[in-house]
């Protein structure tokens, strides 16, 4: 097999394409022919030696994949060769194969591409835990998202607006919030890029709460971090719920007094550990995400595309905060 390999800690084009032996299924594994990868945050930490996860090396990133079962390891039931699957995993996406555990393995819909099969998963999965699981989302609340043009905050819009929720994007230009709009955003803002001076802070604290209703975000879905956290907090309404997903502009430091003045939670978003330490409970929300996909409630809106070899691209792409959507490798 061909793989885009991370032979030493270090930036996208550190990777190189690399020949591997084909790897053969263990027992309740499944080999993929991939046909897409997607193309993720965690994948730029990950090469960096920077992910909660430090894979031995050589190694390929790339925790979601599309394509077919060519082969299937002992112990593997509801599973055959020459299915259409999704399946996902720490890093080993980037490659003509993958090995998948077969419980993490799932059927995708004959009408689902393939590029949109491997951007459906880790983004919907990750947003809608967040939502469902850890921001109890109900019809009615108002949901304030940061990053709301990459990859798990466009799931957020579309997931927000399918639980009944009014969904506000912040965006850091004019063209992205034009993409969340499309999404199905209810208002945009667009957030000054940098760092944040106490007013700006304020100001921006202060245009949150007046999108949001006057009273200010139930929910908070931050994937961005930095100078923006404190502000999205003070825009809490009474009791509600900030969801910490990820931090492309650094971790922030939060003064704790902020969640006694407004009874509000902090509550962290780890979607990978939940689906180890819960298949059950995961299970159902995967076949939620798939009815609301067949629903036409959801779609995965793939606006990059590279062939493998070019992976370092897509990387830099998600790195440079200029992606909106997904960002998907395609393999021949």
């Amino acid at each position: 097999m061909k793989a885009m390999m991370s032979h030493e800690p270090g930036g996208p084009r550190s990777l190189s394409l690399t020949d591997a032996d084909t790897p053969e299924p263990g027992p309740g594994q499944v080999r993929i022919a991939v046909k897409a990868a997607g193309v993720n945050f965690p994948d730029t930490l990950i090469i960096r030696d920077l992910y909660q996860f430090k894979p031995s090396r050589p190694f390929a990133p790339g925790g979601e994949v599309a394509g077919v079962v060519e082969a299937t390891g002992e112990g593997v039931d509801g599973l055959d060769v020459g299915d259409r699957v999704l399946a996902g995993g720490i890093n080993g996406g980037f490659a003509t194969h993958f090995i998948a555990n077969a419980a993490q393995t799932n059927k995708i819909p004959e009408a689902m591409p393939f590029d949109e099969a491997a951007a459906f998963m880790l983004t919907y999965g990750t947003s809608h835990y967040a939502l469902k699981d850890r921001g109890e989302i109900k019809p009615g609340d108002a949901l304030f998202i940061l990053g709301a043009a990459g990859g798990v905050g466009a799931a957020a819009i579309e997931l927000g607006k399918a639980f009944g929720a009014k969904v506000v994007a912040g965006v850091s230009s004019e063209e992205k919030a034009a993409f969340c709009k499309d999404l199905g955003a209810d208002e945009t803002l667009v957030y000054p890029a940098g760092e944040l001076d106490r007013a700006a802070q304020k100001a921006l604290s202060a245009r949150i709460k007046d999108l949001c209703g006057g009273e200010g975000a139930n929910i908070v879905y931050d994937a961005v971090g930095g100078d923006y956290a404190e502000p999205a907090l003070r825009a809490l309404a009474w009791e509600g719920r900030f969801l910490v997903v990820g931090f492309p502009a650094g971790i922030p430091k939060i003064p704790l007094n902020l969640t006694l003045l407004k009874s509000c939670q902090i509550v962290g978003v780890f979607w990978g550990a939940f689906t180890m330490r819960n298949p059950a409970r995961n299970a159902e929300y995967v076949a939620e995400l798939f009815r609301f996909y067949e629903e036409g409630k959801i779609r995965p809106r793939v606006t990059a595309t590279y062939p493998l070899e070019r992976a370092a691209e897509a990387l830099e792409l998600l790195e440079s905060r200029k992606a909106t959507g997904k960002v998907v490798l395609t393999v021949d």
